[in-house]
């Protein structure tokens, strides 16, 4: 059985090109004198290189297959397996998922069940394992380079203050990771994954650079560390997005893709210059976390059936509003996600592109290349699209173009800043949109924000006070709601996640005549209101409730003032 697995992968090679029929004949030849993988004897004997081999063998196997040197190791994991046994075993422990329940090794041969049993013995079966495929020198390479250094932060920082900074070796090298400044940079990216972080602050002042996490919506300081350190961070992190590391009076943009855990991941990275030197502030973009189904959007039932209403409309617009950092990406990933098939054309023009989506046609606007919102809109009017999402509607000739599209028969998804479902109407008049345009070809509007969960393991109940009473119209004396207290398992946070807060405005022929005759916002609020339009705090108010998040919480995201007595 093993013997045709092999034939099928020779043949398999000589089908792409890879290899020919002669050297698949020497190297079987080779096989049955020396009892070794075909694959292995492949690269021995010079016929392939082990990288081709790997994505050979990945697709051969239907196995993920990495590129190690793009590749960040958890030193939590690293620290499981011994370096005499991973060299043995030539398994390397890449990440643990945030519950620590499953461990991910690379491996250069995933049908080695015996190397991989020997795993599970010395890990005592506490971990699931998850196999990912890699090269064998890379795993070689990789195994020295993550064993023979300090992987922890406290450590780096140590070796740091007692040793000197070769700036030479902060660029790519085959020395690179003896550097501490590489190794420093690698841990705290890994850090802030685990912590689940969204965003990495790198602050200078005068005399430190501050670190800072920004975690469920919320910074939090990290790390205070020495200025003489920051050169040196600067240069490998502008070096890792691809920046120039010569300029340091403009603001820069560049993008870090790495595999973190086990995980591919993104970094958004932006460079600005401030009083005390370069600003860098890097969003985390998890493909994996990015994508979610509608159900895990955590709406309540009434706007889940609102929005699925919505988007199987063929026609029409349809607005996402909310401050930055609120999920609007995520929601519109989300629907993306849900309506996606081969019988649709859809076509994305962001800025940039944040997730590949599979069969979605993704196009980042470019100053370089002369492309913006206006132009992309109209060039993609061009490519036959069912569907379109325009990143944001920020100037009269973006939305006329938006409109454009949605009136001549396609399904627009876009983005506004407005502080409302409702104020969304004032501000598209506001940047030149005549009200005749407006009626009739905005299927909805949704408004949403962002909220902290509770830690389960920890909240603690009690009575609300009359104010809290009242904002939430609680009409019994004996309900209970709850208030953060923080354990080790929220990192004395008292949160834990967030979750979704939303109103959406369905409009019909009553409100679309309205919009048609300026009414006021006054009309349209009190019209929407007896059609059982339910706002953000109705919405904040019911999660409290529910127990889900905080008084204390809704009250610093939600303007709760329309329920105040």
């Amino acid at each position: 059985m093993l013997q045709s697995t092999k034939r099928r992968l020779g043949e398999q090679l000589i089908d792409k090109g890879l290899i020919s029929d002669d050297q698949l004949r020497i190297a079987l030849l080779e096989q049955r004198q020396s009892g070794l993988l075909l694959g292995k004897i492949l690269v021995d004997l010079g016929f392939l290189s082990d990288h081709v081999l790997r994505e050979a063998l990945s697709e051969n196997l239907g196995q993920v297959s990495i590129d190690l040197s793009r590749v960040i190791c958890d030193a939590l994991a690293i620290a499981l397996l011994p370096k005499a046994m991973a060299k043995r075993l030539l398994i390397l422990p890449i990440g643990l998922n945030p519950a620590q329940t499953k461990l991910t090794v690379a491996m250069a041969n995933p049908n080695h069940l015996l190397q991989i049993d020997q795993l599970r013995l010395h890990t005592q079966g506490q971990f699931e394992i998850e196999v990912v495929l890699a090269a064998e020198s890379d795993l070689i390479r990789a195994i020295d380079q993550y064993y023979g250094f300090e992987l922890s932060i406290d450590g780096i920082l140590r070796e740091i203050e007692t040793g000197e900074i070769d700036y030479g070796s902060l660029n790519h090298s085959q020395f690179e990771y003896s550097q501490p400044v590489v190794r420093l940079i690698d841990a705290l990216l890994a850090d802030a994954v685990r912590c689940g972080a969204s965003d990495i602050h790198f602050e200078p002042e005068s005399s430190f650079v501050r670190i800072r996490y920004r975690i469920d919506g919320v910074l939090r300081q990290i790390r205070a560390l020495h200025k003489t350190y920051w050169p040196a961070m600067v240069v490998r992190l502008k070096v890792l997005a691809q920046m120039n590391i010569a300029e340091t009076r403009a603001a820069q943009d560049g993008r870090i893709s790495l595999t973190l855990a086990g995980r591919a991941m993104d970094f958004r990275v932006s460079a600005q210059p401030t009083s005390w030197g370069e600003n860098l502030v890097l969003r985390i973009l998890d493909r994996q976390n990015g994508l979610l189904s509608l159900a895990e959007l955590d709406l309540s039932a009434a706007n889940l059936a609102l929005l699925q209403q919505m988007i199987r409309r063929p026609a029409g617009m349809i607005l996402l509003t909310g401050p930055t950092g609120s999920g609007k990406t995520t929601t519109l990933y989300s629907i993306l996600n849900h309506i996606n098939s081969v019988a649709l054309n859809i076509m994305t023009l962001e800025d940039p592109v944040e997730y590949p989506l599979p069969l979605i046609r993704q196009t980042s606007v470019s100053e370089a290349a002369k492309m913006d919102f206006v132009t992309g809109i109209r060039s993609m009017l061009r490519q036959d699209p069912d569907v379109i999402l325009i990143g944001e509607i920020r100037d009269h000739a973006t939305a006329e173009m938006a409109f454009q599209a949605a009136m001549t028969g396609h399904l627009v998804y876009s983005t506004l800043h407005s502080n409302s479902a409702m104020g969304a109407v004032p501000r598209l008049l506001d940047i030149g949109v005549l009200p005749d345009i407006l009626s009739g070809n905005i299927i909805g509007i949704i408004a949403q924000r962002l909220i902290r969960r509770l830690c389960m393991a920890c909240r603690e109940g009690y009575s609300p006070d009359e104010y809290e009473r009242s904002v939430l119209q609680l009409d019994t004396q004996d309900v209970q709601i709850y208030r953060a207290v923080g354990c080790a398992q929220c990192a004395q946070q008292g949160y834990q996640g967030r979750s979704t807060v939303s109103e959406i405005l369905k409009l019909d022929l009553d409100l679309d005549e309205l919009i048609a005759r300026r009414a006021s916002f006054k009309e349209i609020r009190e019209l929407a209101m007896r059609k059982g339009f339910k706002s953000l705090a109705d919405d904040a108010c019911r999660r409290v409730k529910e127990g889900v998040s905080t008084f204390d919480e809704i009250a610093r995201v939600v303007d709760l003032s329309e329920r105040m007595p």
